[in-house]
């Protein structure tokens, strides 16, 4: 048995171990998914529908550290749920990594 066989045996043998995901963790990565989509979606729509003005606004976080963003007519109001949702997303993070420990 050449030596490319048996690491192919063990390889399958491994195969059944992975990194073990919690179920609130997976599902609250479903969800972040489900709410870009949705999103895009109502965005698409009301550029589509509204020949208007239209404003946008978003949080981009690097680290630690949130950027926020936003332009047009209601960018202020955008900019202020991104820093709410921001603020409310540490918070969640902060008490689930207690509750870990």
């Amino acid at each position: 048995m050449s030596w490319q066989t048996k690491n192919a045996d063990e390889k399958s043998e491994n195969d059944d171990e992975g990194v073990m995901v919690s179920n609130r963790f997976f599902m609250l990565l479903i969800l972040g998914f489900a709410f870009v989509i949705v999103g895009i979606i109502i965005i698409l729509a009301t550029a589509v529908f509204n020949s208007g003005s239209t404003s946008f606004g978003g949080v981009i976080f690097i680290g630690p550290f949130p950027i926020v963003f936003g332009a047009g007519p209601d960018a202020a109001w955008l900019i202020a749920i991104g820093i709410v949702v921001t603020i409310l997303s540490i918070i969640v993070f902060l008490i689930m990594r207690r509750r870990m420990e």
